[in-house]
């Protein structure tokens, strides 16, 4: 719990500056640390202040570790911002492994939530219907198939959510960008909260339908149905029909208890602000660390943004291998950077920089935290499933929606999203917003699901316990924002040429 009279916050004692709570007026007198402080200019909330002199090149201290340096002298009580702080970081560096775990650890309880298990063994906590498009071309005949089959069925039946997965690609595509549209969409069609697939081609585009076929490997024909717009006279129709199918072996499906253990979460940040690193993350984290003590598992991605925190998560890892592995992952996402000719610490956003993140260093101390303090146990390859329990690290982007779709294609039954900016979208699994301060809680909260900003008034213990029952109740079946205003999507990440 955070004293919420006070105007600022010291993070760690090491810190050379706080963070302020609540907008501070030029000439504010300041007490911390039994220390007082003048305000020299008026300082946002979530901007820092600063708690002592510091010299130009003098590294600015946060969470404990430098955020970057000064670009001039500043006296305390002054702003420390874009304008005064540039970020240390360059291009690739070489690192040494160095263990270093303190893994917090949580009694492990008989807890469940209510999914659907799968003749495959694994486990939704949705029963959805999804329109897989093998290529953009027919997304238009989806959406009439889509219309035609709910005039029918204006309740759903049996199925929670029914989610075309839109795109633009399937076509024009080479090498890798061909491979990863193939992949993220068979990932789809596998996804154990889908409880029927239809995939839809076209029949003229490079992802044919029968290479997904072959590529897709077992399936079952009950669950999982196959279109081509070319070879039937009426594709809508011929779509319709084949959704009854899906449509009737889902009335089979119930939910029934499962434990905890089989939950696997994204971890994800999106809009953060200055507040991201002080209650939505740590939240996460902590939940992190919780889930994982019962069995569970979580998935970090966003590599740019683990920039500058990097050799927190190496120091993470559970042996020299998985180290290796994560020197490889971050080393390969700033060269893609290089091979565009483009800036490797071109982050933060600037919406990101209005709440109050200065620098990447600043962003990615935050950022991490969402992944508690487990070992690091795996790294996964953009497009690849979940092989081991506990907290893996996963290569993507930062980018929203490519991030939070790349979580779903893992074999993320839901995605922990925190945002102190806020943002509507969702993944086409169940995507939890999570504010990181009241103000955007209760001013959008149609696009948010929990308030982690109650950490300035409760403890974590409390807070964490009510993010638990949230989980669990949207585990089973308890609607998201983003489900209820209907917004569910995919993106898929490209990086080549396009024919």
């Amino acid at each position: 719990m955070i004293e919420t009279k006070a105007a600022v916050l010291k993070l760690n004692p090491r810190d050379t500056v706080a963070v302020a709570l609540r907008p501070i007026t030029a000439g504010e007198i300041i007490e911390i640390d039994e220390i007082k402080l003048t305000a020299e200019q008026d300082i946002p909330q979530g901007h820092k202040i600063a708690l002592q002199p510091m010299e130009e090149n003098q590294d600015v201290i946060k969470y404990g570790y430098p955020i970057g340096h000064m670009l001039s002298p500043v006296a305390a009580g002054e702003w420390l911002h874009t304008h005064n702080v540039k970020t240390n970081l360059s291009g690739e560096l070489d690192y040494t492994y160095t263990p270093d775990i303190h893994q917090v650890h949580y009694p492990k309880k008989a807890l469940t939530f209510k999914g659907y298990r799968r003749s495959n063994g694994k486990v939704g906590i949705r029963n959805d219907l999804f329109i897989v498009p093998t290529v953009g071309c027919v997304n238009g005949m989806a959406e009439l198939m889509l219309k035609r089959f709910t005039a029918k069925h204006p309740d759903l039946g049996p199925f929670d959510n029914i989610t075309i997965l839109k795109h633009p690609y399937g076509c024009s595509q080479l090498g890798t960008d061909h491979a990863n549209t193939r992949e993220v969409l068979i990932d789809a069609v596998k996804h154990p909260n889908a409880g029927g697939v239809l995939v839809f081609g076209l029949g003229c585009e490079n992802n044919t339908v029968d290479a997904f076929k072959e590529k897709l490997g077992n399936y079952d024909p009950e669950r999982v149905k196959f279109l081509i717009a070319q070879d039937v006279y009426d594709e809508v129709e011929s779509g319709v029909s084949l959704l009854e199918e899906l449509y009737a072996a889902a009335k089979k499906d119930h939910r029934t208890e499962v434990p905890l253990a089989a939950l696997n979460v994204g971890l994800k940040c999106g809009g953060s602000d200055g507040f991201s690193g002080i209650t939505a993350n740590p939240l996460l984290g902590a939940f992190s660390d919780f889930l994982i003590a019962q069995g569970g598992s979580t998935i970090l991605t966003e590599v740019p943004e683990m920039f500058g925190a990097e050799h927190m998560l190496m120091a993470r890892a559970e042996n020299e291998a998985v180290f290796e592995r994560i020197v490889q992952l971050i080393n390969d996402f700033k060269q893609y950077f290089l091979d565009f000719g483009e800036p490797v610490y071109e982050n933060p956003s600037p919406g990101n920089k209005d709440g109050g993140i200065t620098t990447l260093e600043d962003k990615s101390l935050g950022c991490t935290q969402k992944a508690g303090t487990a070992p690091v146990v795996d790294v996964l390859s953009y497009g690849e499933k979940l092989k081991k329990q506990g907290l893996s690290l996963l290569q993507a982007p930062g980018n929203d929606l490519v991030a939070a779709s790349a979580l779903a294609s893992s074999d993320c039954h839901l995605v922990l999203f925190t945002t102190g900016r806020g943002t509507p979208f969702g993944a086409y699994v169940p995507t939890v917003k999570v504010a990181t301060n009241s103000t955007i809680f209760e001013r959008k909260g149609h696009w948010m699901d929990f308030n982690a900003g109650t950490l300035l008034e409760q403890s974590m213990e409390t807070v964490l316990e009510q993010f638990i029952q949230k989980v669990i109740a949207v585990a089973s079946g308890e609607p998201t924002r983003n489900e209820e205003n209907d917004v569910r999507e995919v993106a898929i990440f490209k990086t080549g040429v396009t024919l």
